[in-house]
């Protein structure tokens, strides 16, 4: 067992996957193989061995489920004391705070009255679209959720990369 931070774990899950994925290309390329009549199939034939690559899956994909199985029991058991949230609820609230955000920033990019576009029309009435909100309070808000997110993801961050758990890594 070794200690490590989330990020670490993150790192190591990305080079198992790369191995994985690496493994698997090569599988692709050596499992059949074409050769001219002419030819002697031993001369071109890959190295490949069906038994040892499954293996090595298997043993690959064994590593992965440990890690991610300790990494989500972290996930949804450390509370990040500045949030009073666990790692895993934090996951959940920052998209929620990306999509408040993103809303926001529409309702705040909004003219109090701006004039609709009449192309294909025949009539001569112009009309005009007229916010039903406080444009100035939405701006309110979207600064104070930028800042919240902010402020959640610099926290999530510095647990990532402080905070120890133990791992078996190999």
């Amino acid at each position: 067992m070794a200690q490590i931070t989330s990020a670490m774990a993150a790192k190591h899950l990305k080079r198992l996957n790369d191995q994985r994925d690496s493994l698997l290309s090569m599988e692709k390329k050596a499992k059949v193989f074409t050769a001219a009549i002419q030819e002697d199939i031993e001369t071109v034939r890959p190295a490949y061995d069906y038994a040892a690559t499954q293996k090595e899956l298997t043993v690959l994909d064994t590593k992965i489920r440990k890690l991610k199985h300790i990494l989500n029991c972290f996930n949804s058991t450390y509370v990040i004391p500045e949030l009073d949230m666990t790692i895993d609820q934090v996951l959940i609230y920052i998209p929620q705070l990306t999509a408040q955000k993103r809303k926001l920033d529409s309702f705040r990019n909004k003219l109090p009255k701006e004039r609709k576009e009449s192309f294909g029309r025949t009539n001569s009435i112009i009309e005009y679209e007229y916010v039903n909100y406080d444009i100035v309070l939405a701006d309110s808000d979207f600064t104070t959720v930028a800042d919240e997110l902010a402020r959640v993801q610099n926290a999530l961050d510095m647990t990532n990369a402080t905070v120890m758990f133990e791992a078996e890594l190999e």
